[in-house]
């Protein structure tokens, strides 16, 4: 492995490392917690749990699928539409009612999980369309492609440019 690829993984290991490992194991060992929490939103038993399993398949397999590059630009898709949507549906910070309160604020603070959860969004959506003039039309032409991270950075001989 190169330094170029070295460094591609580790900054799509940033981008997922909140939600594989952390969020999917915790989801695994706090099972009870989880379906608790979805309740809020979902009333239903039975629908909160779907829901943090869904939750739990996305949060493993699409994390896998940018890291090693296999459908990586579908499932960074995927993960930007549900950083959005867990936004919206777990981090309603205009509901407590304090956002312009002064001193501590509970809106405020879940605000700041609300932008947190856009902002990995856009990240991801820097996988799905890529970088440059073009390059949102691979993923509109071919939504199933993979980007090929690690491709074409094989090692050069020192002194010459790829």
């Amino acid at each position: 492995m190169t330094f170029a690829n070295l460094v591609i993984l580790v900054v799509r290991y940033g981008l997922v490392i909140l939600f594989f490992p952390a969020s999917a194991l915790d989801k695994i060992i706090n099972f009870k917690g989880a379906v608790g929490q979805a309740e809020e939103v979902f009333k239903a038993h039975w629908i909160a749990a779907l829901m943090i399993l869904v939750g739990l398949f996305i949060e493993i397999v699409m994390p896998l699928a940018i890291l090693t590059g296999f459908g990586d630009r579908l499932a960074a898709f995927i993960m930007a539409g549900y950083c959005a949507v867990t936004a919206l549906l777990f981090k309603r910070f205009w509901e407590p009612g304090d956002f312009w309160k002064a001193g501590k604020s509970q809106a405020r603070d879940t605000f700041w999980d609300f932008l947190k959860n856009f902002s990995l969004a856009s990240g991801f959506l820097l996988i799905t369309v890529g970088i440059g003039g073009q390059a949102y039309k691979n993923f509109i032409d071919d939504p199933f492609a993979s980007s090929h991270p690690y491709a074409g950075l094989a090692r050069q001989p020192p002194g010459e440019t790829p």
